[in-house]
């Protein structure tokens, strides 16, 4: 499964802070119960997620690779719970636009178990709107100035 979009926030330097922020990121991702660092740049996570009539807690890895300060970074993923398996790979790029920041991600997911067979229908649909809640939250949080 394929997700691609963008997302404009405050300046460029506030939304990588926060973008590599841990506590911002445990605040902004949904469902999210824990985010811990594991190491420079790698996390470990506890997820409560539901799509369509599947619900869960999933657990998993995120790390963090190739940053380009204050321009692009690149994130794996990996996680698990009772649902089914998922990992993927994503590139996020932080364009400066007079000010404000064009966050633009693009990425691959796999997903394994009874997440997959629900669907790209039901799925795509659900990833972007986690995403959009994400990025709405981060921006809030990066226009206040505060983690």
């Amino acid at each position: 499964m394929e997700l691609s979009g963008d997302h404009v926030a405050a300046p460029r330097e506030r939304v990588w802070r926060f973008m590599l922020d841990p506590e911002t990121l445990r605040q902004c991702l949904p469902g999210c119960e824990r985010l811990d660092e594991v190491g420079p740049d790698e996390y470990e996570a506890t997820m409560k997620i539901g799509v369509a009539m599947i619900r869960g807690t999933y657990q998993g890895r995120v790390k963090i690779s190739d940053k380009q300060e204050p321009e692009r970074y690149r994130m794996l993923v990996e996680g698990k719970g009772a649902a089914g398996q998922i990992s993927g790979e994503g590139l996020l790029e932080l364009d400066d636009e007079g000010g404000q920041t064009r966050v633009r991600y693009t990425g691959n997911a796999n997903v394994r178990g009874t997440l997959a067979r629900v669907g790209t229908r039901v799925m795509q649909p659900a990833a972007k709107m986690i995403v959009g809640q994400f990025f709405d939250c981060l921006s809030s949080k990066a226009t206040d100035g505060r983690a």
